[in-house]
């Protein structure tokens, strides 16, 4: 009877260590440690990772700039008189800088 209930408990075991070997497996556990073993690697990844960051912030605010630019230019056209000098001032500096 022991030796029945002690089979059990060892396919009990087993299940859950499948479980937790497939819940770890979907984790990536193994990639990290294996990333964490490789200090130049990691290094390497994360220089790519902030470059890519970098150039995408420095492109969109590139672009955000040029529609705002394009924006005050329309406004400046409709000759609102307070609103149109201050708009035709701002322009004039970001040309002068251009």
């Amino acid at each position: 009877m022991s030796n029945n209930n002690n089979n059990i408990m060892l396919n009990e075991i087993k299940k859950q260590l499948d479980k937790m070997s497939e819940m770890m497996e979907k984790m990536k556990i193994a990639d990290y440690v294996e990333l964490m073993q490789s200090p130049f690697r990691l290094l390497w990844l994360n220089f790519v990772g902030g470059l890519a960051r970098g150039f995408g912030m420095a492109i969109g605010f590139t672009l955000l700039g040029a529609i705002v630019i394009y924006i005050l230019q329309r406004a400046v056209l409709l000759n609102l008189p307070i609103i149109g000098n201050i708009i035709a001032h701002i322009i004039k500096i970001v040309q002068q800088n251009l």
